[in-house]
């Protein structure tokens, strides 16, 4: 059920990540399946895994450490059903979208080149 769902994003592909398979979009990691087939990983965020974890304590439980207060959630699949799931990993797969940001151009440094001239002319007077 957790990979089907996964897959079904748009433009989601599984790769893998520390020895268990992972689900990816935009760029990034939105979830990731343990070895065991029976837990799941969705990047939440923090607010979203709240919601989750007051109204499904017994299929979502924070990831330990500072991965589970950014929002990373477990998923335990014979908990969980499949609407629940998909609700999730939409909003992982969202989250995912959402961290993209169009990178502002490249500015030109204007400077460099004075620089460059300035210490020329100066090596040149040295050396006269």
């Amino acid at each position: 059920m957790f990979r089907r769902i996964a897959l079904g994003l748009d433009g989601a592909f599984e790769s893998e990540h520390m020895g268990h398979p992972d689900f990816r979009a935009h760029g990034r990691i939105f979830a990731t399946l343990r070895g065991d087939g029976k837990h799941g990983m969705v990047a939440l965020t923090p607010e979203q895994q709240r919601r989750y974890l007051n109204e499904h304590p017994d299929a979502f439980t924070p990831a330990s450490g500072a991965w589970g207060r950014s929002g990373s959630t477990m998923v335990t699949l014979a908990a969980a059903d499949a609407e629940i799931v998909g609700e999730a990993m939409t909003l992982a797969w969202q989250n995912a979208a959402a961290r993209l940001k169009p990178r502002a151009p490249a500015r030109l440094n204007t400077r460099a080149p004075k620089r460059i001239a300035a210490a020329k002319k100066t090596k040149r007077r040295r050396s006269s």
